[in-house]
């Protein structure tokens, strides 16, 4: 029993991950990825396993990163393949975060991320309200970029690059974004980590775009009292919970997830497919 509050089993969230295996693979092949592991449920203690298990089958891949001096080299897990997610869910290895880049290439984001996270009384409603900033801020320089929820407190917010771009441009160009935010907006935004600063506000976490860090991945299972997701999202959908204050028209199960994706398909697949180049960062 991995969600004791909802009765939702082990046996459910093997076959969630069964189930999403079409969708949710492209956004995991050849990225390192970080489990997150709760072996006695999400009540339980939980352990972050960044070193592939050592009794993984033999077709499970790993890559190996330099995670530098004190780290040394990591044998991330590879989730190339439906069979691996489900001997990731038999592992209790409920949250899965990836790499924004790829192993082959660990200097070069395929994204520019950005972690809205709500301090409270803020909620999701708050960090729609940041989403459609960035929006219309991307869409001046007529670039794309796409709403995900983190299925737990907040959201993301990806502007897909697929460009070569390093992280040596992409972290201080998110950090200047997020300055600007918290510049033209002080009563919502804040970028400095500070927590006493965050009451009622939303974090734009720029520092997600760093090699060394990894982010919740779209379709995700979260570790909350209900199954819920990681789950991307329409525009509309933004713009209506900002609207309606309402955080729960954004809070989506495994259950809704499936549903979802059999209806709209793989609302993130652009973050695979779309290049698009930055342009000069905001004053």
């Amino acid at each position: 029993m991995l969600y004791p509050e909802v009765g939702f089993t082990k046996g459910e969230v093997i076959d969630y991950y069964a189930r999403i295996a079409p969708v949710m693979l492209p956004h995991l092949r050849g990225r390192p990825v970080t489990l997150i592991r709760f072996p006695n449920g999400v009540t339980g203690k939980h352990f972050y396993e960044k070193n592939s298990p050592s009794h993984r089958p033999d077709w499970v891949g790993t890559a190996t990163v330099w995670a530098g001096d004190r780290a040394g080299n990591i044998d991330f897990t590879l989730v190339e393949e439906r069979a691996t997610l489900v001997w990731l869910a038999q592992l209790a290895a409920l949250e899965l975060h990836p790499s924004l880049s790829l192993a082959a290439d660990m200097d070069r984001p395929t994204v520019l991320a950005f972690d809205l996270d709500p301090g409270p009384p803020a909620t999701i409603v708050e960090c729609c309200r940041v989403a459609l900033l960035l929006r219309e801020l991307f869409g001046s320089f007529g670039l794309d970029c796409l709403p995900k929820s983190s299925g737990s407190k907040g959201m993301q917010v990806y502007v897909p690059l697929n460009s070569g771009v390093t992280y040596e441009t992409t972290k201080p160009y998110a950090r200047t974004v997020a300055q600007a935010l918290e510049a033209a907006e002080p009563g919502l935004v804040v970028s400095r980590m500070t927590k006493d600063l965050r009451a009622g506000k939303v974090l734009v976490d720029w520092s997600q775009n760093t090699a060394s860090k990894t982010t919740v991945a779209a379709y995700s299972l979260r570790a909350r009292e209900a199954p819920t997701v990681s789950t991307p999202l329409r525009w509309e959908e933004v713009e209506a919970a900002s609207e309606a204050e309402d955080p729960d028209l954004l809070r989506f199960d495994s259950a809704a997830v499936l549903a979802r994706v059999d209806e709209l398909g793989d609302l993130f697949a652009p973050v695979l497919e779309l290049e698009q180049e930055l342009p000069a960062a905001p004053g």
